[in-house]
């Protein structure tokens, strides 16, 4: 059986952690943080649902204790702050890519051939600071946004056709922010039917516009980021790795050509597996969701130049 380490105990971390267990395919779990007690504290509130809900993962809480997550198959950083009024994007993205470099270089020390997943923000920002500076291969660096922006679209389709979640296929690319994200409304279905087809158009526009701020609604509401769907993303994403199913999810990768890009790690649809992103799928994109996808790219270039001007990467 595998092992993974969770990065961060927070909302989001503690809820990737408890995801992954429920997942059944995890045999130990390390959950790590700076707080002294924190992780400690939700690994053993978790342990004590273990029979409640029937799983026999380990799950295990240290602090700063990197010697634990020892021999790791994958690790979910959700390290980092979130942006405090008056901080600057320049600072926000300092403060974030000094933590991420840290977390990232004393796990690798003891998991060498370990998969990241990055959730932290900005979080194709801090992938590509993981790809360009953790010197593993690109398969092995990917990021989590699309896979909850995708969750998302999915949810805002079902609820303007009053259908099972289940039932509907939607897709997310591009950058992992509200400006960024391209729903692709035109590949979107409802059992095979196209969304397009089923809903008018100012209802399609709606579905689109609501899954850009799908993130903000929930900040606004919440008085701070979600952390159940963002959770269940980076389990779903965990379990294709660690059981080598081969999903298709969209998620922040290395792109080498692809889409026409180079240098730069963003939301396209990939083959997920036991050696991490095993395939970049390409979908034919309309000359509107070209132009998206193109401008998208450059805003995340552009946000990526951050750590260029800092000197932390070349």
């Amino acid at each position: 059986m595998a092992k993974v380490t969770v990065i961060g105990a927070g909302n989001v971390g503690a809820t990737v952690a408890n995801a992954v267990a429920h997942t059944g395919c995890v045999s130990d779990l390390v959950l790590i943080d700076i707080k002294e007690g924190l992780s400690e504290g939700k690994a053993i509130d978790m342990m004590q649902t273990a029979k409640l809900y029937g799983f026999d993962c380990r799950i295990k809480g240290v602090t700063n204790d990197y010697a634990a997550t020892a021999d790791s198959d994958v690790i979910v950083v959700t390290s980092g702050i979130p942006r405090k009024p008056g901080m600057t994007r320049e600072e926000l993205i300092g403060v974030n890519a000094g933590i991420v470099n840290t977390v990232v270089k004393n796990a690798s020390a003891y998991s060498p051939n370990a998969i990241f997943i990055i959730i932290a923000n900005p979080m194709d920002t801090m992938t590509y600071l993981t790809y360009k500076t953790s010197g593993k291969p690109k398969n092995q660096v990917l990021g989590m946004g699309g896979q909850l922006d995708s969750s998302r679209f999915t949810y805002y389709i079902s609820q303007a056709l009053n259908a099972a979640p289940s039932d509907v296929e939607g897709i997310v690319i591009g950058g992992h922010g509200d400006t960024t994200m391209i729903p692709l409304i035109s590949k979107a279905t409802y059992k095979c039917a196209p969304v397009e087809k089923l809903v008018s158009k100012e209802v399609a526009d709606k579905i689109v516009a609501d899954t850009m701020v799908g993130g903000a609604t929930l900040t606004k509401l919440l008085g701070t980021s979600a952390w159940y769907a963002p959770g269940a993303a980076a389990a779903t994403m965990v379990k294709s790795i660690i059981l080598d199913q081969k999903k298709v999810f969209p998620c922040c990768v290395a792109l080498e050509g692809e889409y026409g890009k180079n240098d730069i790690c963003i939301g396209v649809p990939a083959v997920i597996g036991k050696n991490g992103v095993e395939k970049v799928v390409e979908l034919e994109l309309t000359a509107a969701e070209k132009e998206a996808f193109d401008k998208s790219a450059e805003a995340v270039n552009k946000t990526n130049s951050v750590l260029k001007e800092m000197g932390l990467v070349k």
